[in-house]
């Protein structure tokens, strides 16, 4: 079974010989640290560069799934560097690095006023780098036209929820939502109308090689949704669910939301918005058992993820590891409709062995 046929039958949720498997395909499956320590772990001869996981080892452990493109910034006015350790990005939100990566420190929206966000100098996707579209089109042509892979195309902007909470910080746009949600309405249409703009460059230029395309935005905590369903229905669906339309004006590619946390109360709306694939699946979280989930909603969803990134792959044995992944595979891969991989990126306390494990108890 080829690579592509694999994963067109999962998402028409009929049996496969084996789920697809992602590694480093999206922001959210990929992994910390130097990618070398796999290839090293793998045997292979010391090459290729830190910046990538190497195809080689992509590669070895028989993945699926190639990548293109990512998050675009637009050149502007709020972006700079300040230090080695401190940046602001064209949002305006600025952040410093915590030796492992970049936390937010500033919440340039706190406390703002609609007459503010009218004023405020948001960017331009006029002003994405054409270079970079260029080399993001040449990628995508040929990963479709030279490889037999999936190809995926990483989200070029960030969700609306969550470029909220990090623009007037989470205390004040929950809030928000809750005690002015005019305020949150016009900031989700400025966003909107941004991520439309981006869509006719980015999907326009490579929506016909692709097989799915990503979006993230978290909507869960540990234990329960961050806000009601009605309230979820009410603010965010709607926006969503247009998102999703304009992108299909340019791609048949299948559509990817990426959610932390405990969902499963809003998981109908996500399918009603035109969500298509579910990640990360977080076994930990309540509601979120896979069998659940598997039997209330696998037969309009393919679900994405699910290998424990809280316990498992970083406290378990490779034995633990390769059980677990594979009762994880015959609660959720019967009549297709699962791909294989960790329930979110891989950090660094992940030991090489139990990353091998999670793969080969898919392959054999």
């Amino acid at each position: 079974m080829t690579y592509r046929e694999r994963f067109r039958l999962t998402l028409e949720h009929r049996d496969v010989d084996r789920p697809p498997m992602d590694l480093a395909g999206t922001d959210m499956t990929d992994i910390d640290g130097s990618p070398r320590r796999l290839a090293a772990a793998l045997g292979l001869p010391r090459a290729g560069t830190d910046a990538d996981v190497d195809e080689r080892v992509l590669q070895a452990l028989d993945i699926d799934i190639r990548c293109v493109g990512g998050i675009l910034a637009p050149e502007g006015s709020l972006a700079r560097r300040i230090s080695d350790t401190e940046r602001t990005d064209c949002w305006g939100i600025g952040y410093r690095f915590n030796g492992h990566h970049y936390e937010a420190q500033t919440r340039p929206l706190a406390g703002a006023t609609i007459d503010d966000l009218n004023r405020y100098p948001w960017p331009d996707p006029a002003r994405l780098d054409p270079a970079l579209l260029d080399r993001i089109e040449a990628r995508a042509k040929y990963l479709y036209e030279q490889t037999p892979y999936v190809v995926c195309a990483r989200h070029p902007y960030f969700g609306v929820f969550e470029l909220g909470c990090w623009t007037c910080g989470f205390d004040d746009f929950l809030y928000r939502l809750a005690g002015e949600p005019e305020f949150v309405r016009r900031f989700f249409e400025i966003i909107l109308e941004y991520q439309k703009k981006v869509d006719a460059l980015y999907y326009g230029r490579i929506g016909r090689y692709l097989h799915y395309t990503t979006s993230g935005d978290d909507f869960g905590t540990q234990r329960a949704p961050i806000m009601s369903q009605s309230m979820f229905r009410e603010m965010i669906v709607p926006f969503l669910a247009a998102r999703i339309a304009h992108i299909r004006q340019y791609t048949d590619a299948a559509f990817f939301q990426h959610t932390c946390g405990a969902v499963r109360p809003l998981i109908p709306d996500l399918i009603k918005a035109g969500v298509q694939i579910l990640n990360p699946i977080q076994p930990s979280a309540d509601g979120m058992e896979p069998a659940g989930l598997k039997r209330d909603f696998g037969d309009r969803l393919t679900f994405y993820g699910g290998v424990d990134t809280q316990e498992l792959l970083p406290r378990g044995t490779p034995e633990q590891v390769a059980a677990a992944t594979a009762t994880l595979i015959r609660t959720m891969s019967r009549q297709g409709g699962y791909v294989l991989s960790a329930a979110h990126t891989l950090q660094e306390d992940v030991p090489e062995a139990n990353i091998m494990a999670m793969y080969r108890a898919a392959t054999g």
